[in-house]
């Protein structure tokens, strides 16, 4: 593992803090995972952006999908 150096604004060291003393880890560790977590959305983000553009530069043709409508199955019984 590598050692950074971080700036945080004190209110939010603090919040941090009651967190991991509450879960029982580390500052290092719940950092760790948060920049995991985000890290995870963005790249979502990213793949929801391109699947948009695509979307965008090629909308679905009328009866594209059609054939498909009689194989969903809408019965909740």
């Amino acid at each position: 593992m590598r050692t950074i150096q971080m700036t945080l604004d004190e209110e939010l060291v603090r919040k941090v803090d009651r967190a991991v003393g509450r879960l029982k880890t580390t500052r290092s560790a719940f950092t760790r995972e948060a920049l995991n977590m985000a890290l995870r959305r963005e790249a979502i983000s990213q793949l929801e952006r391109q699947h948009r553009a695509g979307y965008t530069a090629h909308p679905v043709a009328k009866g594209e999908f059609d054939v498909w409508e009689n194989e969903q199955s809408w019965d909740q019984g």
